[in-house]
């Protein structure tokens, strides 16, 4: 299968390359580096995406910019981050790359554990996340020929580690990516998966 890769080069996309790569072609998407860029906050970069990389057989985004913080010091501009890029611009990969989807495609979406488990600091995040799951419930009502699920990953292991945090609660971005790879070569449509169910 041709699949695009958005967030290719992050910890969680880096993961998922290497372990579709050997059965699928990747074409790698980053905002500035990768076979193609896209900046996910603007509708027309992501237009301009599809129509470079043309039809595939998947999609899949591992990107999206929420920012943490404690709900007394957020400020709009966090909140327009979250609703702009990491919800807004992967509800337009469905809404503009669906038509670039070759029948029986898919696109896999990245929510995040937060949604259902939200900890301090996390209400903008935990708000698009749960804002992407009821999306992909909708629309995969609505896309004849095409599944949409979503990934929420729980804290991946390294970047709890970068963050100097302990990271024995965590998964590691190679296991993360067997949920990515089971919404590609699955049935399902209109799902959340849990990373840890996928261990």
């Amino acid at each position: 299968m041709k699949v695009l890769l958005i967030g290719a080069t992050g910890t969680i996309g880096k993961a998922v390359a290497e372990r579709l790569s050997g059965q699928h072609q990747i074409i790698a998407a980053g905002f500035r580096d990768g076979d193609v860029q896209v900046d996910l906050g603007s509708p027309e970069s992501i237009k301009a995406l599809f129509e470079q990389v043309g039809k595939v057989d998947a999609v899949i985004s591992t990107a999206g910019l929420a920012a943490f913080g404690p709900l007394a010091h957020q400020s709009d501009d966090d909140y327009q981050l979250a609703l702009n890029n990491k919800l807004m611009g992967q509800v337009n990969l469905v809404r503009l790359g669906s038509g670039y989807l070759n029948d029986g495609g898919s696109i896999t979406l990245t929510s995040g554990i937060l949604s259902r488990q939200p900890m301090p600091g996390s209400a903008s995040v935990s708000m698009v996340n749960g804002a992407l799951e009821s999306f992909v419930k909708a629309a995969a009502l609505e896309l004849n020929g095409v599944r949409v699920n979503a990934v929420a990953p729980a804290f991946v292991k390294e970047t709890m580690a970068m963050m100097g945090m302990d990271t024995s609660s965590g998964i590691s971005a190679a296991d993360t990516a067997k949920a990515y790879e089971a919404a590609v070569s699955g049935e399902m449509s209109g799902e959340t998966l849990d990373a840890p169910n996928f261990l």
